[in-house]
C-alpha cells in the first residue's frame, strides 16, 4: 500500500478505496463527528490532516454513489423557497 498521497504527505488511516460500504460509512460518521472539536482545538497540522481525510473519504463516498438521494431543500432553488417564507420543514 502506498503510505504517501501525491503531496509526499503521510497519509492517515486505511486507504478509502479499499474500505467497503459499511466501513466506509463508520469512517465517515466518525470524521464527522469530530469536526467541531478539530475546527476548535486542534494544531494547524491537525486540521489539515482532518481536512485532507475528510476530502478523502466523502470522495469515495461520492465515487461509489453518483445518484445518490438529493432533497430538494438541499438545492439552490430548495434554498430560494426556504428564503420567502416556504419552509421545507414544519416548524413547531
Amino acid at each position: 500500500m502506498n503510505e504517501h498521497d501525491e503531496r509526499g504527505n503521510t497519509m492517515t488511516g486505511v486507504d478509502p478505496g479499499r474500505l467497503d460500504d459499511q466501513q466506509l460509512m463508520k469512517e465517515l460518521e466518525t470524521i464527522h463527528r469530530t469536526r467541531h472539536d478539530a475546527l476548535l482545538y486542534g494544531s494547524n497540522d491537525a486540521l489539515r490532516a482532518h481536512n485532507d481525510r475528510m476530502a478523502q473519504l466523502e470522495g469515495e463516498y461520492l465515487r461509489r454513489n453518483p445518484r445518490r438521494p438529493v432533497a430538494a431543500g438541499r438545492t439552490r432553488e430548495g434554498a430560494r423557497e426556504r428564503g420567502c417564507g416556504a419552509s421545507a420543514t414544519p416548524r413547531t
